[in-house]
């Protein structure tokens, strides 16, 4: 029998993940609406993230350079894939989408060469590792799972206003909807290609080395983080606000699923993917 505890830390664990999957979806769907590219790399950026941060903090015993060296990493990735490599890759859309996955191997091969096969982890700061007492329950939730929630609105709040009330921000909306009108009026679509990628990339490298306390890094993470990206980009719509309920969405459905019903876990994803497409085809949000 499930009691009013286990229900809010399974609904709290629940948006936590979904906060994870809001700041790896925002960057999937940026680099979609701007660059019409499915980039199926973005888990395996997700997985070499957490690894580098990881090795850092080893290194340093110091969180946040550990986060930040496994985000500016990936950023730095980011920009030399989209110049060097994406940009000359001829044959459109299906050419770049076959290039990022081959960039899944790459990754996933270098990443167990150098750390190898076993589960790794990344420990959260001292100021944020303790927990607090859930009001009206016997029951603790830990402060940092708590710290991501907080830090996933905030991004979202963000990047709201990033897009929709800088001038920037109007560049890339408007490289949405008309990329031939944006390059008509003298703006470099390649530095704003470079641009969006790179502010994709840094959303990913933020999910991997904040969600490393999390989500123990391991081969094959890549897949699985991809994979829920996806279904939250179908089930929320390109857009922003649809990242943000989708991620919610599916981070709920996730944890509900491997507490309930562990075998039927990604039975209900899908089945959440398939009505989503069913009702409503470009999603929540358009």
């Amino acid at each position: 029998m499930i009691n009013t505890g286990q229900i809010i830390l399974i609904l709290l664990n629940g948006v936590t993940t979904g906060m994870l999957l809001f700041l790896l979806a925002s960057g999937l769907i940026l680099i979609l609406g701007v660059m019409g590219i499915v980039n199926m790399s973005h888990g395996a950026f997700f997985l070499l993230s957490g690894y580098i941060s990881i090795a850092i903090a080893s290194a340093t015993d110091n969180f946040l350079i550990a986060v930040l060296g496994g985000t500016a990493a990936i950023v730095i990735l980011g920009i030399l894939v989209e110049r060097f490599l994406l940009r000359r890759v001829p044959g459109g859309v299906d050419a770049q989408v076959l290039l990022t996955f081959a960039f899944v191997y790459i990754i996933a091969d270098f990443s167990r060469g150098v750390w190898g096969g076993y589960p790794q982890g990344l420990h959260a700061p001292a100021i944020l590792a303790g927990s607090v007492k859930i009001p009206g329950v016997f029951m603790t939730f830990p402060i940092y799972r708590l710290s991501i929630v907080v830090f996933g609105l905030i991004i979202a709040v963000a990047l709201w206003l990033f897009l929709e009330k800088t001038r920037f921000g109007a560049i890339i909306r408007a490289g949405v909807d008309d990329r031939e009108m944006v390059m008509g009026i003298g703006i470099n679509i390649k530095m704003l290609f470079t641009a969006v990628f790179a502010l994709g990339s840094l959303l990913v490298g933020l999910a991997g080395a904040l969600g490393a306390p999390i989500m123990p890094v391991y081969p094959g993470q890549d897949w699985n983080i991809l994979l829920l990206g996806m279904i939250v980009l179908v089930v929320g719509g390109a857009s922003i606000r649809g990242a943000l309920l989708g991620s919610l969405i599916i981070g709920l459905a996730d944890n509900i699923g491997k507490f309930m019903l562990p075998q039927l876990a990604m039975f209900l994803l899908f089945g959440i993917m398939a009505l989503i497409l069913a009702l409503k085809p470009q999603g929540l949000f358009r």
